[in-house]
Formats: structure tokens, C-alpha cells, sequence
């Protein structure tokens, strides 16, 4: 009887593998508990700190993000910072040069006011752009005329942007403005996975044209809206995306056990519940185990459990970046630097994916008289500049920015910070893959899956499918 007693009164215990974003949110939405459950929960990180690609640096007065350095404000991440104390800390981007520009002929040119990804916006704006030739423009406006695609099938950006907004201004605008986000190859990049939105657009209207006259009929928008990108929903905090990490760090450490420096060697699934061995300690055994980690090793750790699901996992490739920081003063550029940051096509035939002016963004990036870029490198596309050493990446790097802006003097400060096998690619067939991993998990209630390589690589989207996953155990146990 006494020990019945005790199995009923024995808190469910949690694990959570993985200390990103993903993990601290997942582990949040476990503490929180649900229909009167609060399971004990251990989060368990390889390396030996938290936060994952999400890093902020401080030195000279200049803020330095290692990884995001903003976020879409979605209602999972603005419900987040408001259980964590945070909202009124969340700050907008500048009114100021709230604008996005592509390389053309080797010089800044603006994106034309009101495109926004992959929906044309100003048709005055487009007439009077330098970015496309007549023909290019003409290409353009005949997309209110392209019948609307009939089959469901999965389809990539490319083949997408190409049909319906013609090869020219995918090649010089939507293969830099949305590929670049993914760091990925736009031939294979799934629309149904990054962009439905669009897919929507073409189905319920039409085309993008006839979807953007009917927008304009529901609501106007407004003119401090931006180009390329909509600046105006994105946010940050004054000190960095890290303060978002270090309240859930905290709250997280007041009602779980966080074990750092503690990679997992092997999870097996018993009667009992989940066994997780490590290298240091005994084995522990859990009734639920979040997987926060990445797609491969999250494979690799399944694999004993459900070596299907396991194969789905491992078909999630990933792609390498490096993004080097450079510090200058505004004196020593040959460029007034007034927008937001710079996309970069491939057929400009230059090194840097894009080029963020970080410092334009938010107040308090760097001091005054200065700016801060972010060269984003590498990506699906271009993995060979990777070979190089830091020294050699800040040296290319450089170098590009001098062509590109013209550079009198050498950076005040430099990082290269590097993410290896850190960016999941969205390949066509990513949904359904991702629809099969959780067709084969709902066999096991109190098994997910977390993070950015599921169902959307940015911030909000993470936080959202972490939180997700932390219901479904919270539910089953």
C-alpha cells in the first residue's frame, strides 16, 4: 500500500536535451505545468553554456550578436516575454533608414518600395526602379495574367518565383532577398515548408498581383512599413537577443535541474520510462524526454528507439555559415550606409550572402560616429569559402567590403564567429517529412521533438514548436 502511495504521489520527471532556444522554452513550458501537472525537469546541455546559435558580446562600446539579432514579433515569442517579465523590455527597429538595398552592377540599389519577399509592391516603385530592365518589368506586371497552378505538389522557390515573377527578378531580387534567409540552395527549397503564405496567395487569387489588390481593398498599409523585409513587426531587446536567453535561464534554473557540459551517450526505452545515460554520472530514467537538440543527433539518440523515425531525422540536411563581424567609423566608408543591410545575388559574382548594417537597426549597437556589419558567408550555396581560416575569411571579407562600399582604414574590431552544420534545410518534401516524424512520435505520448528544424527556422517559430512539444508531454504523462 505504502509504496502505491508513493507512485501516485511521485512527480512525473521530464528530460530535456538540448539547451538552444528550444530546450530553455520547451523546459519553461514543462515547469509551467498543465491540468494541475508540474513534472520535475532536467535539461541536459553537450556544451558549456546555453543559448545555442543565440550569443551576445560586449566590448567597446559595440553590441555583437553571434547569431539572430532580431525577431519576428508573433504571438508565441511576444506570450513568452510577457510570462517572463519581458515585454515592456522589447524594443522596435529604427524609423530610420528602415529599408533594405540588393547589389546591382556591383552598387547598392534600393528594393522597390513595398516588395516584400515574394509579393510585388508599388507599381510606381517598380517603374521607376534601376533593379530591372523594361523587359524585366514587363515580365513582371504579366504575372496578373499567369493562371494559377493546379496540382498541390510541392514546389521550389525557384520554380515558383521564376514562373510567376519571371527569371530576371528572381535572379537579381528573390533568389538574394528570401534564399539568403535560408542560407540554402532555392532550387530545392520547399515553398510549402518556408513561404505558404504564397502558395496561398496563388491558390485563393489567383497570383500575387490579384492577391495584393485584394489586400489593399482589407487594409492600407503603412508608408514606415519598409522594403525587402517587414522591418516594422521585428523586434529586439537593449541588450541583445541574449536577454531573452538569460531570463529563461533563470526562470527555467529556480524550478528544474540544468546540467551543462553533459552530452548524452545513449536514451533506451523500457517499461520503466526512458533510460538517459551520460558520460560521468549514472543512469537516469525519465517518463518523458523532450529532444531539443538537432535533427542529426536527435537521430542518432532515437535510433534504438525507432530506427524509422530515426531515418526520417537524419534526412534533414544542414547547411555551415560563418558571419564576420567588422566595426569601422562612419568616416572611413565611402558609403552614407542608410538602410538597413544589403542582399547580395549570385550572378553579382562576390563572396557575402548579404551584408546586415546591424548598428542601423537598434539603438545601442555601437557608439557614436561608427557602425557595426554583419558579412554573412557560406550557406547550401557556397560551402567552399568555409575551407578557409578565420584570419583568411575576415581578410575576404574585407575585401568585399571594400569593393562594395569603399573602405579608407582598417575595422576599429573584428569577430569571425562560425556555425557549423547549424542552419536545417527545408528541402521540398520537408512538410510531409516532418508530418511522418510526428505520425511515427505519436506512438510514443510522451516523446517529442523540438527546434528549428521542424516547422520554421525563425526565433517565434521555435519558441511555438517547442512549447508544442512540451503540451504533448505534459498532456500524456
Amino acid at each position: 500500500m505504502t509504496n502505491a502511495i508513493e507512485v501516485q504521489q511521485r512527480r512525473p520527471r521530464v528530460a530535456v536535451v538540448g539547451g538552444g532556444l528550444a530546450g530553455l522554452a520547451a523546459a519553461n513550458r514543462l515547469c509551467e505545468g498543465a491540468s494541475g501537472v508540474r513534472p520535475e525537469v532536467t535539461l541536459f546541455e553537450a556544451g558549456d553554456r546555453l543559448g545555442g546559435v543565440i550569443k551576445t558580446e560586449h566590448d567597446a562600446g559595440f553590441l555583437i550578436e553571434h547569431g539572430p539579432d532580431m525577431f519576428l514579433t508573433k504571438p508565441a515569442i511576444v506570450s513568452l516575454c510577457e510570462r517572463l517579465g519581458l515585454a515592456d523590455r522589447l524594443i522596435a527597429t529604427n524609423s530610420e533608414n528602415r529599408r533594405s538595398l540588393v547589389l546591382r552592377n556591383g552598387r547598392p540599389v534600393p528594393i522597390p518600395e513595398g516588395f516584400s519577399l515574394l509579393s510585388p509592391g508599388n507599381p510606381w516603385a517598380i517603374l521607376k526602379t534601376r533593379l530591372f530592365s523594361p523587359l524585366g518589368k514587363i515580365r513582371l506586371g504579366a504575372e496578373f495574367f499567369i493562371p494559377a497552378r493546379r496540382d498541390d505538389a510541392d514546389e521550389s522557390l525557384k520554380s515558383f518565383a521564376t514562373r510567376r515573377l519571371g527569371r530576371q527578378v528572381y535572379e537579381r531580387l528573390i533568389e538574394p532577398l528570401v534564399g539568403g534567409i535560408y542560407t540554402a540552395d532555392p532550387a530545392k527549397l520547399s515553398l510549402n515548408a518556408t513561404l505558404p503564405r504564397f502558395v496561398e496567395m496563388e491558390r485563393k487569387s489567383g497570383g500575387l498581383i490579384k492577391a495584393k489588390l485584394a489586400e489593399r481593398g482589407n487594409a492600407t498599409q503603412s508608408s514606415a512599413a519598409g522594403t525587402g523585409a517587414r522591418y516594422g513587426m521585428f523586434a529586439s531587446f537593449p541588450n541583445g537577443v541574449s536577454e531573452l536567453i538569460g531570463r529563461l535561464a533563470e526562470q527555467v534554473a529556480d524550478r528544474a535541474i540544468i546540467k551543462t557540459s553533459t552530452p548524452i551517450q545513449g536514451i533506451d526505452h523500457t517499461e520503466d520510462g526512458y533510460i538517459i545515460s551520460t558520460e560521468n554520472a549514472p543512469a537516469e530514467t525519465f517518463d518523458g524526454v523532450l529532444m531539443a537538440a538537432s535533427a542529426q543527433t536527435t537521430a542518432k539518440l532515437l535510433r534504438q528507439i525507432d530506427e524509422k523515425t530515426a531515418d526520417l531525422l537524419d534526412g534533414i540536411e544542414y547547411a555551415s555559415s560563418a558571419v564576420v563581424v567588422t566595426c569601422h567609423r562612419l568616416e572611413d566608408i565611402n558609403n552614407p550606409m542608410d538602410a538597413f543591410g544589403l542582399v547580395i545575388p549570385s550572378l553579382e559574382h562576390r563572396k557575402p550572402l548579404a551584408i546586415s548594417y546591424t548598428s542601423r537597426k537598434f539603438p545601442g549597437r555601437a557608439p557614436e560616429g561608427t557602425i557595426l556589419l554583419r558579412t554573412f558567408l557560406g550557406g547550401a550555396m557556397h560551402p567552399e569559402i568555409l575551407k578557409n581560416s578565420n584570419e583568411e575569411l575576415l581578410h575576404i571579407t574585407l575585401h568585399e567590403l571594400d569593393a562594395i562600399f569603399g573602405l579608407r582604414a582598417e575595422p576599429l574590431l573584428s569577430r569571425v564567429v562560425r556555425w557549423d552544420q547549424a542552419m536545417p534545410q527545408y528541402n521540398l518534401g520537408h512538410c510531409e517529412r516532418v508530418d511522418q516524424i510526428d505520425l511515427r512520435l505519436a506512438d510514443f505520448p510522451t516523446l517529442a521533438v523540438a527546434g528549428n528544424a521542424y516547422r520554421g527556422v525563425g526565433l517565434p517559430d521555435v519558441v511555438e514548436n517547442a512549447e508544442q512539444a512540451a503540451m504533448k508531454i505534459l498532456n500524456a504523462i
